[in-house]
């Protein structure tokens, strides 16, 4: 693919994330409640009022609209055109690693589950198992088919991801006498583990305890030390699932062979 072609294609995926990112808008909002992700048609949560076409163009709308609903003039989370823009990078990105390709799209569906999971977390502090129940099998699939992943490295990885985080969940409510850890986030990384294969698992853990425990600290010195802040740890496996993608077989390389 010449410079030019792939200057395009990477515009034309760019454009594709982000509609691709307006659905899973609609996933965070409407999966935590059990509601339908495809009926009603889109609409504003505050006025009910049906939007046309022009007023759900990713990011343009909100852009043009000011943050605001055009019929009852209240304000819309920024969390629409976040994620709509963190799906169209993400989709410029993954091309850029793996190319237009198989590995593309799974890497992307991939991606986009995590995105999901990541703004429901944040909010709700659950993890729907909608997301990584039938993932678990769907993305073990289809790394070992499409994304050179053996059937042993998926396998293992399921069962180390998810056993790991099931036995730290245990050891924490035995010493502390109450749930530390919830199982959305064991199913999370056994999902991690089936895709990227048992050896993302030290990074993963790794990148997320770090960033958890950042996050952590931050918000003690916001809220004040004494305050209990609980803090949910699926954004945290997510970003560290999709930074192994682009450089996680690498930093291990560089930390074991060096």
């Amino acid at each position: 693919m010449g410079l030019c072609a792939e200057y395009l294609m990477g515009i034309f995926l760019a454009i594709v994330g982000a509609v691709v990112g307006s659905f899973l808008n609609v996933c965070i909002y409407r999966i935590p409640s059990g509601g339908s992700i495809v009926l009603p048609a889109s609409h504003c949560t505050s006025c009910g009022y049906s939007l046309k076409f022009y007023d759900n163009i990713p990011i343009i709308s909100y852009v043009i609209l000011g943050g605001k609903c055009r019929n009852c003039h209240e304000k819309i989370s920024p969390v629409y055109p976040t994620v709509e823009l963190l799906t169209a990078v993400m989709s410029v990105l993954l091309f850029l690693r793996y190319g237009l390709s198989l590995h593309y799209l799974f890497a992307f569906l991939f991606t986009c589950s995590l995105i999901v999971i990541t703004f429901i977390d944040f909010r709700h502090q659950i993890i729907p198992d909608v997301i990584t129940l039938p993932g678990i099998p769907f993305f073990a699939l289809a790394a070992i088919i499409f994304m050179d992943i053996t059937i042993r490295d998926s396998l293992i990885g399921i069962v180390a991801g998810g056993g790991f985080l099931f036995l730290i969940a245990m050891g924490y409510q035995f010493l502390r006498k109450r749930e530390g850890m919830g199982g959305g986030d064991i199913k999370l990384l056994a999902m991690i583990g089936g895709f990227l294969g048992w050896q993302s698992l030290w990074f993963t853990i790794m990148v997320a305890s770090l960033i958890g425990a950042a996050a952590g600290i931050t918000a003690m010195i916001w809220k004040g030390k004494d305050t209990k802040y609980a803090i949910p740890f699926g954004p945290f496996l997510s970003a560290a699932a999709v930074a192994y993608i682009f450089c996680g077989e690498a930093f291990m390389r560089w930390i074991f062979l060096r």
